[in-house]
């Protein structure tokens, strides 16, 4: 199943020139579709329907897309470079709206970590096991999340962290019935020093 075969991505309006940019960034990687395709897990046709604006991305595949080639998120989201800045204000973070999940920025744009605070909803539920390059962190704020990792079901209280190569596969979902807040780090691609981080 393609990752948002369920429906619950954003209509057009929601991202308006994601398709183009998404396309445009997949030309500079200097992959085809059938090689982008194939890094996220989606059928060229996905890809295709996605680049031109005909289906929206969630964001677990907008995220994948961001890896694959190697660039933010708010590049993908067309949002005007910032100066890098050390100190993010919460209350200057606008929510984005992503296959049902709301996610702020929390970390400068541009950076090769990206930290995000994410909420999970509890009935929209990401069915796609992922697979990718990089690392992810994530913390529980509020609420519990069940992290399938690898054939491991882990349930995940408010202070708990997971820390995991994400070429290991793994899925997220809210179990609580006011969804579940996260903050949420991810590389772009693996680091060289990862070994140092993960065993």
């Amino acid at each position: 199943m393609d990752a948002d075969a369920t429906g619950t991505g954003l209509g057009p309006e929601d991202l308006p020139g994601l398709g183009a940019r998404l396309r445009e960034r997949r030309l500079r990687s200097g992959l085809t579709l059938e090689a982008a395709a194939a890094r996220v897990g989606l059928s060229p046709a996905h890809l295709s329907r996605l680049e031109t604006a005909k289906r929206q991305p969630s964001l677990p595949l907008l995220l994948g897309l961001s890896r694959a080639y190697a660039v933010p998120l708010d590049v993908l989201l067309g949002e005007a470079p910032a100066a890098p800045t050390a100190v993010i204000r919460g209350g200057a973070a606008e929510p984005s709206l992503a296959g049902g999940w709301t996610y702020r920025a929390a970390g400068a744009p541009g950076r090769a970590m990206q930290a995000l605070r994410v909420h999970v909803p509890p009935d929209i539920q990401d069915a796609v096991v992922r697979v990718h390059p990089g690392e992810e962190w994530l913390y529980v704020l509020s609420g519990r999340l069940v992290l399938t990792l690898d054939r491991e079901r882990h349930l995940l209280e408010p202070g708990d962290s997971a820390h995991f190569d994400s070429m290991r596969p793994h899925r997220l979902a809210a179990d609580t019935p006011t969804g579940t807040d996260l903050l949420f780090l991810h590389t772009l691609l693996q680091s060289p020093t990862s070994e140092l981080c993960l065993g």
